[in-house]
């Protein structure tokens, strides 16, 4: 608070109270809350305006004042007072509201920051499982390659013993046949067993993969119905 106000604003104020005082009880409040506006410009605190109003009531208030008179005064004195005082209680208010409203979005930004994490975690579990469907297929896709290669080997081997079988004689082809349908054929249908398999534990986006297994199985069912067509028609009674 500054020098000049310390030696003004006192004056100023016991002489507005004075005039308050005097008008009686239809007295104006504008000079009241002026002052508060004043004080409040200069720093001055609710504390250090009750200074102020103490020091004028005193003043105004004589000795061997009839206590009735005395209550009167302190009583319209008070009022004026209370005006005063509300230009600065306003900024508490004012405070009280920011403080209470930062508090508020404090909270908000902690539960953000909750929702935040929380969203985190299933971001890493959403890559975690992305990443073990990947492998999976990635092993699946190489399971099928293997497949896949092993029935081309197959089926090749298939056409050189069907070449062997046609070059021999009928005693000869029987046994040869029935090679075919016990080893060959075996062979095959353990494949197509595995395929199958495989195919059932692949999801059912993976477009690519199922492909390339039908593909496989395709193969594999063409080369058993050859099996099967070539003992029928060498008159062997089985079946793949």
């Amino acid at each position: 608070m500054s020098e000049s106000l310390l030696s003004h604003l006192p004056a100023h104020y016991l002489a507005a109270l004075r005039n308050h005082l005097e008008q009686g009880r239809q007295a104006s409040l504008l000079p009241a809350h002026d002052l508060g506006i004043e004080a409040l410009n200069h720093g001055m605190e609710t504390l250090d305006l009750a200074k102020v109003h103490h020091q004028a009531l005193d003043s105004l208030i004589l000795p061997g004042c009839p206590p009735a008179t005395r209550d009167e005064i302190t009583l319209r004195a008070g009022v004026f007072f209370t005006e005063a005082l509300v230009p600065i209680e306003k900024t508490h208010r004012l405070a009280l509201d920011a403080g209470a409203g930062l508090k508020a979005l404090h909270e908000r930004l902690d539960r953000r920051t909750l929702a935040l994490a929380d969203c985190n975690r299933e971001l890493s579990h959403g890559i975690s499982q992305r990443l073990t469907a990947e492998a999976a297929l990635e092993h699946s896709q190489r399971i099928s390659s293997q497949l896949l290669k092993e029935s081309r080997v197959l089926e090749q081997q298939l056409k050189e013993i069907t070449h062997q079988i046609l070059a021999t004689d009928e005693q000869e082809r029987k046994r040869m046949s029935l090679r075919l349908h016990d080893d060959i054929g075996q062979a095959l249908l353990g494949i197509h067993v595995r395929l199958l398999a495989l195919k059932a534990e692949v999801a059912s986006k993976y477009e690519g993969l199922n492909h390339e297994i039908a593909t496989t199985q395709k193969l594999v069912e063409s080369a058993v119905n050859t099996i099967s067509q070539f003992t029928h028609e060498l008159g062997i009674p089985h079946e793949i």
